[in-house]
C-alpha cells in the first residue's frame, strides 16, 4: 500500500464529494435521525460504489497502455468539464432525503434509508469516475480504494456533524472549480503519457 497515494486520493475525493448531492442528503438526514445510524448506511453504500469504481479502474488497465492512457484523459476531462458548466444541486438535498417521514426512527429504518438515498444518488457521479480513473491510473487498486473510502467516510462523518455550518466556510462553487482544475491537470497529464507512448 501506498501511504501518499491514500491521502491524495482521500483529499481529493474529500473535496470532490463536499459540493454533492449525497452530502446534502447526509446532513438532511443526520438531522431527522439518529447520526451513527445515518453514518453506517452511507457509509457501506459508499463502499460499495467504491468497490464498483476500482473494479471498472481495474478494467481500464486490461487495455494497451497508450488506450488507457487515452481513455483515462477523457473521463478526467469530461469530469473537469462536468464540474465547469454542468448543473449541481448544492442548494437541495434529494426529493428522497427530504420526503422522509419523521416518525422512522427505528436503526434499520435509518440505516437502509440513509443506504438508499446515498447508493441511489451516487451512480455515474464525479467521484466515483475520479475513483476509477486513480484506480486505472496508479495500478494500486488497494490504496486508491482505501484513499476514496477513508474521504467519503470522513466528509460523511463531518456532514453529519457540522452540518450546513460546512460550506459556509468555502463556498460550494468554489470547491467545484477546484476540483475542476484538478481533474483538468489530470486528464493533461494522462494525455501527454498517452502521446509519448
Amino acid at each position: 500500500m501506498n501511504i501518499g497515494l491514500i491521502l491524495l486520493v482521500l483529499g481529493i475525493i474529500f473535496v470532490a464529494e463536499l459540493p454533492d448531492k449525497s452530502l446534502f442528503a447526509a446532513l438532511v438526514l443526520g438531522s431527522k435521525f439518529p447520526a451513527l445510524y445515518v453514518w453506517l448506511g452511507a457509509a457501506a453504500a459508499f463502499l460499495i460504489h467504491v468497490i464498483i469504481a476500482v473494479s471498472a479502474g481495474k478494467l481500464l488497465t486490461l487495455l494497451p497502455r497508450q488506450t488507457m492512457e487515452f481513455v483515462i484523459a477523457a473521463l478526467f476531462f469530461a469530469g473537469s468539464i462536468l464540474l465547469f458548466f454542468g448543473k449541481h444541486s448544492v442548494e437541495d438535498p434529494p426529493p428522497a432525503a427530504k420526503d422522509v417521514p419523521d416518525a422512522v426512527h427505528h436503526p434499520l429504518k435509518v440505516f437502509i434509508t440513509a443506504f438508499s438515498v446515498v447508493f441511489i444518488g451516487e451512480w455515474g457521479d464525479i467521484t466515483q469516475i475520479a475513483t476509477a480513473n486513480y484506480a486505472a491510473k496508479y495500478h494500486d487498486p488497494w490504496s486508491v480504494a482505501i484513499g476514496a473510502t477513508l474521504g467519503l467516510w470522513l466528509v460523511t462523518a463531518l456532514a453529519i456533524k457540522a452540518g450546513s455550518k460546512l460550506l459556509d466556510l468555502i463556498p460550494a462553487n468554489v470547491l467545484l472549480r477546484i476540483m475542476g482544475g484538478i481533474m483538468l491537470i489530470f486528464a493533461i497529464i494522462s494525455l501527454s503519457s498517452a502521446l509519448r507512448h
